[in-house]
């Protein structure tokens, strides 16, 4: 059975990382779409793991790591998600994994 990536130490999180996007990366070969979106989202997922989640701030609005033109305003954290609303969309809240958010380029409050 497998760990939980919670239960995984950082050497275990980047392999299984490495694995998932290779995996990825041969299913996006023989086009398999789904099977792609699926390991590359597991993948995040795991990235998640190897984050400070204290790096991210409640209030702030980050952008999407794979959506460039796409905000993202965090209203609280839960674990390795941030809560919150994609500024472009109609206002549902969403939970993601924060490593779909680029920390590094912080947007100032809007």
């Amino acid at each position: 059975m497998k760990k939980m990536y919670s239960e995984m130490s950082e050497y275990e999180l980047k392999q299984e990382i490495a694995h998932l996007r290779e995996k990825a990366r041969k299913a996006e070969q023989m086009g398999m779409v789904n099977e792609f979106a699926v390991h590359e989202r597991k993948a995040l997922m795991a990235e998640a793991y190897l984050m400070n989640p204290k790096a991210i701030k409640d209030g702030e609005i980050y952008r999407l790591k794979h959506e460039p033109s796409t905000f993202f305003r965090v209203m609280y954290k839960k674990g390795v998600f941030a809560w919150g609303y994609r500024m472009d969309g109609d206002g549902r809240e969403e939970g993601i994994p924060i490593s779909m958010l680029q920390i590094e380029e912080e947007i100032p409050n809007q």
